[in-house]
C-alpha cells in the first residue's frame, strides 16, 4: 500500500525507505512485471579480447576453470552468445601444470538446452579449455556455422548489412573470420530479410584482411535498406578430412584435422550412411565398406558423433576429442557411383574421371556392364536396367560405350569404344537396380522362417543386438527373408557376451539396404525371430 523510494544500493527492498501515504487502488493493467538479467557467471580469460581466453565459470560463488567433457564447436557456441560475442570460431584443450578444482561440464547436458550453472559439478582436472569467438560479424538462420544472414557488432548493438555495401572481397573476410573455407553463395534474403539496425556505411576490403571490422569503409551513411537486400552469405566448408595408409585416395584410416592437428577417427557406432557421407566429401562415389581397427595402443583421435555427422553440413560441429585404440577404416567406389535411389544398391549411375562426374547413356550400357557395377559396389547381381529410372540426364555425359566381359572387378577396368557420344536424350541416363547380398538369416529355429537373427556384414556373420525392437520394426526382416507376416519377436539372453551387429531401427525402417544400418557392438541379448512361412498354392 506504499510508494518504495529505494537509493539502488540496498541489500533487499524492505530495507528501502517508503511514502508515508497509503494507497487503496492500482488499475489491473499496472502491476510491476521485472525481467533482470543474468549475472555475469561466465568469461573468457587471458586472452586478447573479453572474447577469446581461457573459459571460467562462476557457481555456488566461486569462479573456476572449465573442464569441458566432449564439448563440439556447436556446444561452445553457447558461451559466445552468453558474451554477446557471436559465433565461436575454435577450440582448444591444454594440459596444466597440475591438478586444480575445476567445473565440470559435459556436453549432453548443454545439448538438452540446460544452462552451464545446471550442467556444472565440481572436479579435478589438469585440463584447460580455451575458446575463440568471432566477436563482431555472425551468421544467422543458416544450415552450419558457416552459413547465415549477416550480422556486424559495433558499439554492443548487431546490425544487419546491405546487400549494396558488401561485396565478394568483403565475403572473403567474413568467412576467414569465422574459420571458414571461401565463400561460395552471396546473396540478398538468402537467410532471412534485413532486420533493424542496418548497418550505415560500405565495406571497401581488399580481401585479405584478418577482419570485417579492419576493413576501410565508405564515409558515407546508408539511412535505408530494403527488406530482401539483407547480405546472405554461405561459406564452404573447410575439408580437413582424409584416407590415409590404403591402396588409393579413396582407401584408408579416415583422419580429421581439427584444432590444427590430424587425428585419426575413433569408430564408434558408425553405420555405412555415416560413412557415405565422408565418400562423398572426398569426391570418392560410394561406400563400399567399414571397419574398426585396432591401433598398437591407445592414443588421441577424434570422435565424430554419427547423430550429428548426417544432420551437420558442417562437421566442425560435431568433433570431440577422444582416446581409444579403435579407429576407422573406409573403402569408397572411386570411379562410380549412384544417386537418387532408396539404397546404397540402386540409383542413376555416373562415372569419374579426371575429378568430373558424368552421366551414362542407356546406349553405352548392357547387362554385362550392370553386372560389374554391381559387383563393384559390393551388391548382388543386376536386377534392374531402365533408362530415368532414378532421374534424367545431367551433363556432362560419359562419352563412349562400354565394353564388359562380365568378370572385371571395376567398370573402368572394361574396354570401351572409340567413337565418342556428343549427346543423349534427357530419358536415356542408365538407371540401376543391382539386387540386396544374401546378407541375412534365421538360425536354430523350426524353419528358415524362425530362429536367431543374423546378419553378414564386412564378410562375417553376426547375431542382431536384440535391444528395443517392436513388430513393426521386425516385419521388414520377414520380408527380406521372403517370409510372410511376423509372428513374434523375442530377446534370448545369452550365457556369454556376443560380438553382434546393432541395427539402428530408424534406419531399418526407412532403408532397404541393412547394410547401411549396422554397427559393430557386444551384448547378452540376441534377437530371436518368428515369421509365418508363405503359403504356396498351384494347379494340378
Amino acid at each position: 500500500s506504499k510508494e518504495l523510494q529505494c537509493g539502488g544500493h540496498e541489500s533487499a527492498l524492505l530495507d528501502c525507505r517508503s511514502s508515508g501515504s497509503a494507497r487503496n487502488s492500482c488499475s489491473p493493467g499496472k502491476a510491476v512485471g521485472l525481467t533482470c538479467s543474468d549475472g555475469e557467471d561466465v568469461r573468457l580469460v587471458g586472452g586478447a579480447t573479453h572474447c577469446t581466453g581461457t573459459l571460467e565459470l562462476k557457481y555456488l560463488g566461486e569462479w573456476r576453470t572449465v573442464e569441458a567433457i566432449e564439448w563440439t564447436r556447436k556446444t561452445a557456441t553457447v558461451v559466445c552468445e552468453q558474451l554477446d560475442c557471436g559465433y565461436v570460431v575454435s577450440l582448444g584443450k591444454r594440459t596444466g601444470a597440475s591438478s586444480r578444482s575445476v567445473w565440470s561440464i559435459s556436453d549432453t547436458c548443454i545439448q538438452l538446452g540446460s544452462t552451464l550453472q545446471y550442467c556444472a559439478s565440481a572436479s579435478f582436472s589438469t585440463s584447460i579449455f580455451d575458446v575463440t569467438c568471432s566477436d563482431s560479424v555472425r551468421l544467422l538462420n543458416g544450415s552450419s556455422l558457416c552459413s547465415g544472414r549477416l550480422e556486424v557488432k559495433s558499439d554492443q548493438s548487431w546490425s544487419s548489412v546491405c546487400e549494396a555495401d558488401f561485396d565478394q572481397q568483403d565475403a572473403e573476410v567474413v568467412c576467414r573470420e569465422l574459420g571458414c573455407g571461401p565463400p561460395s553463395v552471396l546473396q540478398g534474403a538468402l537467410y532471412g530479410e534485413v532486420e533493424a539496425p542496418v548497418w550505415s556505411k560500405e565495406f571497401q576490403c581488399g580481401g585479405h584482411e584478418s577482419a570485417l571490422l579492419d576493413c576501410r569503409s565508405s564515409g558515407s551513411p546508408r539511412n535505408s535498406c530494403s527488406p530482401g537486400k539483407a547480405v546472405g552469405l554461405t561459406c564452404s566448408d573447410v575439408d580437413h578430412v582424409r584416407l590415409v595408409r590404403g591402396t588409393s585416395h579413396c582407401a584408408g584410416t579416415l583422419e580429421l584435422k581439427h584444432l590444427g592437428e590430424w587425428r585419426p577417427v575413433k569408430a564408434i557406432d558408425w553405420t555405412l550412411n555415416e560413412a557415405a557421407v565422408f565418400c562423398e566429401r572426398l569426391n570418392c562415389g560410394s561406400v563400399l565398406s567399414k571397419q574398426e581397427r585396432n591401433q598398437t595402443n591407445s592414443r588421441g583421435t577424434w570422435w565424430l558423433r554419427n547423430d550429428c555427422i548426417e544432420s551437420s553440413p558442417d562437421l566442425r560441429v560435431c568433433v570431440t576429442s577422444a582416446i581409444t585404440e579403435l579407429i576407422l577404416h573406409l573403402t569408397c567406389s572411386d570411379s562410380v557411383r549412384l544417386l537418387n535411389g532408396s539404397s546404397l544398391c540402386s540409383g542413376r549411375l555416373e562415372v569419374k574421371s579426371n575429378q568430373s562426374w558424368s552421366s551414362v547413356c542407356e546406349a553405352d550400357f548392357d547387362q554385362q556392364d550392370a553386372e560389374v557395377v554391381c559387383r563393384e559396389l559390393g551388391c548382388g547381381p543386376p536386377s534392374v536396367l531402365q533408362g530415368a529410372l532414378y532421374g534424367e540426364v545431367e551433363a556432362p555425359v560419359w562419352s563412349k560405350e562400354f565394353q564388359c566381359g562380365g568378370h572385371e572387378s571395376a567398370l573402368l577396368d572394361c574396354r570401351s569404344s572409340g567413337s565418342a557420344r556428343n549427346s543423349c536424350s534427357p530419358g536415356k541416363a542408365v538407371g540401376l537396380t543391382c539386387s540386396e547380398p544374401d546378407d541375412i538369416r534365421l538360425e536354430g529355429g523350426a524353419s528358415r522362417c524362425d530362429g536367431r537373427l543374423e546378419i553378414k556384414h564386412l564378410g562375417e556373420w553376426r547375431p542382431v543386438d536384440g535391444s528395443d525392437w517392436i513388430l513393426n520394426e521386425a516385419a521388414v526382416f520377414c520380408k527380406h527373408l521372403n517370409c510372410s507376416s511376423v509372428v513374434s519377436v523375442e530377446v534370448r539372453d545369452n550365457s556369454f557376451y556376443n560380438q553382434t551387429w546393432f541395427l539402428n531401427q530408424g534406419c531399418v525402417r526407412s532403408r532397404s539396404d541393412l547394410r547401411a544400418c549396422a554397427a559393430s557392438g557386444f551384448t547378452y541379448s540376441i534377437l530371436h525371430l518368428t515369421c509365418s512361412a508363405k503359403q504356396h498354392t498351384g494347379g494340378p
